[in-house]
């Protein structure tokens, strides 16, 4: 028997442009400390990383045990600034797609889950999806592949038939390294350096015509895709 279609979605950056908030929350977290980084250092070493690798890495002067506290502080900041949630254009419409045709969907992100939670309710997806995987609810998030393993083992899927989404090269990795079929999002990052993480394709949002092609394919003839 064919394991069925599958979708999987990073969350921030891809199903919602957030980058703004996460890097604003950063701004004040460090500010108190006296230290700023810039959007380039933002998006090369924070966006799609772990708190716990962050905060090793941003706050080498502060124990360790300290740490959980200050990403706690962050989210805070960030949940604080959310007042409104828009969808990525083409978002709804590829939901729908999966819900008439029966395809698996699996949102697989390094938020913590209170972050993760209040996006998908505020984008009107929560009950929309049919596993959330938290990559800090696992021995090891992205850029391990665990996180998108996890979610086609949730799925009931193989990687051969699913489509992955993601921003970051974090997620990009994880997610090719799955052996699933990327999309990289041109939300934040150039098309070449998506490329050189891993991604299969490189797409401004979820209305791209090669994405439409090949879920045409899909939806005709059970395509596998082999990365």
């Amino acid at each position: 028997m064919q394991d069925k279609f599958s979708l999987l979605f990073d969350l921030d950056g891809t199903l919602a442009n957030t980058d703004e908030h996460h890097f604003g929350a950063f701004q004040v977290l460090l500010g108190e400390r006296g230290r700023s980084i810039s959007i380039e250092t933002y998006q090369s070493r924070i966006m799609g990383a772990t708190n716990d690798v962050i905060m090793r890495e941003f706050f080498p002067d502060v124990p360790e045990h300290l740490h959980p506290a200050l990403a706690d502080r962050k989210e805070a900041l960030f949940r604080a600034s959310v007042t409104h949630m828009e969808p990525a254009a083409g978002a709804l419409k590829i939901f729908e797609w999966a819900r008439s045709r029966g395809v698996g969907i699996a949102v697989v992100t390094n938020a913590p889950r209170a972050n993760a939670e209040l996006m998908l309710n505020g984008l009107g997806l929560a009950d929309r999806i049919d596993t959330l995987v938290i990559g800090d609810e696992l021995p090891r998030g992205k850029p391990d592949p665990l996180p998108y393993l996890t979610g086609l083992e949730r799925l009931g899927a193989s990687a051969e038939r699913a489509l992955a989404f993601e921003d970051s090269l974090s997620g990009i990795r994880a997610a090719s390294a799955a052996g699933i079929y990327t999309f990289g999002m041109r939300t934040a990052l150039p098309t070449q350096t998506l490329l050189d993480a891993g991604a299969n394709d490189v797409i401004d949002d979820f209305t791209a015509a090669s994405l439409w092609r090949m879920l045409d394919d899909v939806a005709q003839g059970a395509v596998s895709m082999r990365v």
